[in-house]
């Protein structure tokens, strides 16, 4: 299992951003193998490791830590794909975040989770542990939803509050500048508030007929996109965001699939020959390698995000997985990674990451 993926319209904002700040692009897009070709091709998409490497090297280039926020400023209804143009012409503005959070599965796939939308609050899931380079996802992902119902009800919209779960970075006075409104950190959801008079807002170009036929696309798209789905996938799918909480159980995740617990089970036999207990302990698997592998969590910060009751269980675990402990599995890939870096583009998949402390979860 790998840690997701994004479509290519995420980028559209931050080349706009950097030219805005009079740096070129381009370069920086070669390097990472983000061609023109890549950039126009329909349903194009990059890992969630190299958007994020991507993002910090611009950060680097630009020497703007609050790169993000600008990315936000530049993004437009189109960058959000076939759910954008839809989202355009929604009757209201709730219902055009209603319209994003139902299809964001067309333009993104993350194993952490999915935006939502719960008047008033849209909300962008967590991504943490964060760092420098990942305040800058919920930074644009925040900065562009409410750029896009300031272009959707031609400035009226307003915020109540922004909450976001990291610490005020350095730049912190910028995010009020541009919400107008409080900025909290170290909040629990990454979320916008807003005023309940703002999501009643018709978009300027509303109109009903066009929003249905848009919402038809978005329904056949998303059904061709999981019309080969096994019964397998959609578990994986409910279980993986939870893995750093309280597992749910056969029956939690039956239910969320309208189906009774023996049924799943079976189901899960005769499909997949497997076990829902299986199932998870191969998700912990796939993704505790590509951790290890593609980014630079701490190992206790790993057994937190899977879910198990000690960094010592996740040690037996991984050990018991690939044959090495986790540290010399890590060693063994920067290796391989060292040995081919004048062959490619020097990692461009591989995410470093700085995590923060890894308070005490559930059973391993």
């Amino acid at each position: 299992m790998k840690l997701g993926d994004l479509s290519v319209g995420y980028l559209y904002s931050l080349q706009a951003a950097l030219r805005s700040l009079e740096h070129d692009p381009e370069p920086l897009l070669r390097r990472y193998r983000i061609s023109p070709a890549l950039l126009g091709q329909a349903q194009a998409r990059i890992s969630i490791p190299r958007f994020m490497r991507l993002g910090h090297a611009a950060i680097q280039l630009s020497g703007h830590a609050d790169l993000g926020l600008l990315m936000g400023l530049h993004s437009q209804p189109s960058h959000f794909g076939l759910p954008g143009a839809a989202a355009q012409c929604a009757p209201t503005l709730a219902d055009a975040f209603e319209t994003l959070v139902r299809f964001e599965r067309l333009i993104s796939q993350n194993y952490r989770g999915h935006s939502s939308f719960q008047a008033p609050a849209t909300r962008f899931y967590s991504i943490s542990p964060y760092n420098a380079f990942n305040l800058f996802v919920v930074d644009s992902a925040l900065a562009s939803r409410w750029q896009l119902a300031r272009q959707l009800t031609d400035g009226a919209a307003r915020l109540r509050e922004v909450h976001i779960e990291f610490p005020a970075p350095d730049y912190s006075a910028r995010y009020e500048a541009l919400f107008g409104c409080p900025v909290l950190f170290e909040q629990e959801h990454n979320q916008l508030l807003w005023e309940a008079t703002s999501l009643e807002l018709q978009p300027v170009q509303s109109a009903a007929t066009t929003h249905a036929q848009l919402l038809e696309l978005c329904r056949q798209q998303l059904q061709q996109l999981t019309r080969h789905r096994r019964l397998r996938e959609r578990v994986e799918e409910i279980v993986s965001p939870q893995l750093h909480s309280r597992l749910p159980t056969l029956d939690e995740v039956a239910g969320q699939l309208g189906l009774p617990g023996w049924t799943l089970r079976r189901r899960l036999r005769i499909e997949d020959g497997t076990r829902f207990q299986d199932i998870i302990d191969e998700i912990r698997r796939g993704l505790a390698l590509s951790y290890i592998r593609d980014t630079e969590i701490a190992l206790g910060e790993v057994s937190f995000l899977l879910g198990f009751s000690s960094p010592a269980a996740f040690q037996r675990a991984f050990k018991r997985w690939a044959g090495v402990a986790p540290g010399q599995f890590r060693r063994q890939g920067r290796g391989a990674a060292g040995a081919s870096s004048s062959n490619s583009m020097d990692g461009a998949d591989r995410l470093p990451l700085s995590p923060g402390p890894s308070p005490a979860r559930g059973e391993g």
